[in-house]
């Protein structure tokens, strides 16, 4: 067996990880921006000590499987270190099984669901999420530019966008922003948030998890 290959088989894959008294999913690896302070272009898939690299796009009933008993799971949260958006098909699936059972879930993305998928993603996600997390992170597009490094053109207005978008579909939308982020204002990054009629949220740079 070549090397690679049993290296690739070696490597055990977090599907699913617990922290705070949430579980987190972990349902892709493809990322739509290339943020110059994520982990995972400084070298490292790890967040809390745990290893979120995937070599492959993983189905459904594997996530359900990796999850197991979520009894105690306080809410799930689609997460990792890619964007959950990007395997839509397995997100909505996933949520959906969920929700049947009472759980609470809260989606963690960029908020360019639309500007990828070419189409306004929100209804279907309002059917099964109850709250989303959106990473805004700068205050203008020059910044998110710099630092969020978007592979298509329009992100930073797309993911504004996104956010009011889910907000009318009834989703409790929160943008986050990041203290300590060369040139951000938090104070104008939470102006941005009102204006939408959003909640805000700052984070810390360097803290992951």
């Amino acid at each position: 067996m070549p090397v690679s290959t049993r290296r690739q088989r070696q490597h055990e894959e977090h599907l699913a990880y617990r922290l705070h008294g949430s579980c987190y999913l972990n349902i892709t690896y493809h990322c739509t921006l290339r943020c110059a302070f994520c982990p995972k272009f400084n070298g490292s898939w790890e967040v809390q000590n745990i290893d979120l690299l995937l070599t492959r796009e993983p189905q459904a009933d594997e996530v359900l499987a990796a999850i197991g008993d979520p009894g105690d799971d306080r809410e799930i949260v689609f997460c990792g270190l890619g964007e959950p958006t990007l395997n839509l098909p397995v997100l909505l699936d996933v949520a959906r099984a969920l929700k049947a059972q009472g759980k609470r879930i809260r989606l963690n993305t960029d908020g360019l669901a639309n500007l990828v998928h070419g189409r306004d993603v929100s209804p279907e996600l309002a059917e099964v999420v109850d709250a989303v997390s959106i990473s805004m992170n700068t205050q203008d597009e020059v910044l998110y530019e710099r630092h969020c490094r978007p592979k298509q053109a329009g992100a930073f207005q797309a993911m504004q966008d996104f956010a009011r978008q889910a907000g009318e579909q009834g989703m409790a939308v929160t943008l986050t922003a990041i203290d300590g982020l060369e040139g951000v204002d938090i104070g104008a990054c939470e102006q941005i948030a009102s204006e939408l009629g959003v909640g805000f949220r700052r984070r810390v740079l360097d803290v992951v998890g």
